[in-house]
């Protein structure tokens, strides 16, 4: 029967690298993985992929293919050396855990052995949303979060039972292999052992307390210390408090991701501060000692005669601390100047006056002049 080319398969040209050769095979595999596929055709074309990957993977089997193409791989074809090879002989369950880390979910469908579910395994890991405000956000706080975590069973030790025995159905192994047979060679799927769940034991007595998990749903109640600085998106991670593990393995962690309110009168921009300021039209022209806020209380600032509106005033170290650092940002004021939109007879009156002064001596005005 004809076979594809290998490098076809994959979508490479003949003599890619090595490289070149492992990326494409990571990516068709995750993408025609019957896990994770399940278009008709799917597993056939993803153990194609690895059938081409075991070859052109491995420098000996690549050299052999590079020069007598699929007749090195049959009975008495290519060189002596390389004889008989076919592809019931591949073991690609070793290749997809070097790969993927054994995350597939167990299937193995060229045969070989997982590693056994009955290891210690970590808990799983938590993330927590916290919402803060935006003054717990730049000064810290301390937060008591409430949330439900699945904690070792504390009458059963997180065996899960009384009385512990190997399964009788795995041997110990946690997962059970089947085999099936067709025209592409021996093919092996690997599952869960469904009596011990995994775990490789079986128990005399199920504990009654946690039904024989190993853990129970525990409400509790964490207090954290939140630093200063933290903005949105920004995670604080707690050691060792999330999900119980599993077979003895050690807890998961719990990531806390906070959510900041904005502030009514601050823009934020990483640890520096921006703050509109709106003066009068004649503090702009005269100059003000001008009360602003900042995060650290009430400040007066200098506004001096003659100031532009739009204006970007400095006042260094009024930011934000970093939270890796003992930096500290800077706040910057941008002044607004308001013109009224009404006035009052006096004040019109004044204004006219103003006007018949000579105001037009400004160096902008008169450049604009001399183009009328």
């Amino acid at each position: 029967m004809n076979k594809k080319d290998y490098y076809e398969v994959l979508g490479l040209q003949k003599g890619a690298s090595d490289e070149e050769i492992k990326r494409a095979f990571r990516r068709l595999a995750k993408q025609y993985h019957p896990d994770v596929n399940k278009e008709p055709g799917a597993e056939e074309k993803f153990k194609e992929i690895g059938e081409a990957y075991s070859v052109l993977s491995d420098p000996d089997k690549k050299r052999q293919y590079d020069q007598f193409g699929h007749a090195a791989f049959q009975n008495g074809g290519g060189s002596s050396g390389f004889g008989g090879f076919s592809t019931e002989d591949f073991d690609f369950s070793s290749i997809f855990d070097d790969l993927f880390g054994g995350g597939f979910g167990g299937f193995s469908s060229f045969g070989g052995s997982r590693r056994s579910s009955n290891r210690p395994q970590k808990g799983r890991d938590r993330l927590i949303n916290v919402d803060l405000t935006f003054d717990e956000a730049i000064k810290g706080c301390k937060k008591e979060i409430a949330l439900e975590l699945d904690e070792k069973c504390e009458e059963c030790d997180g065996l899960g039972g009384f009385g512990e025995k190997t399964c009788s159905t795995c041997n110990g192994r946690g997962r059970v292999i089947e085999e099936q047979r067709s025209f592409l060679g021996i093919f092996q799927t690997e599952t869960t052992c469904s009596r011990c769940n995994g775990r490789g034991k079986t128990y005399d007595k199920k504990c009654s307390h946690c039904k024989g998990t190993g853990t129970n749903r525990n409400k509790k109640k964490i207090e954290i210390n939140i630093p200063e600085g933290v903005d949105t998106g920004h995670q604080l991670k707690i050691s060792g408090k999330g999900e119980a593990g599993i077979n003895g393995g050690p807890n998961g962690d719990i990531y806390f991701e906070f959510k900041v309110k904005p502030s009514p009168i601050f823009e934020r921009d990483g640890i520096d501060l921006f703050l509109n300021v709106p003066i009068t039209i004649t503090d702009a022209i005269l100059g003000i000692k001008k009360e602003i806020p900042t995060t650290d209380g009430n400040v007066y600032l200098e506004i001096k005669a003659g100031t532009q509106n739009g204006s970007k005033l400095k006042l260094k170290g009024k930011g934000v601390k970093s939270v890796n650092s003992l930096r500290k940002g800077d706040m910057y004021v941008i002044i607004d100047v308001i013109i009224p939109t009404k006035l009052s007879r006096e004040q019109k009156k004044l204004i006219e006056e103003l006007r018949k002064t000579d105001l037009e001596n400004e160096p902008d005005l008169k450049k604009f002049k001399q183009y009328l």
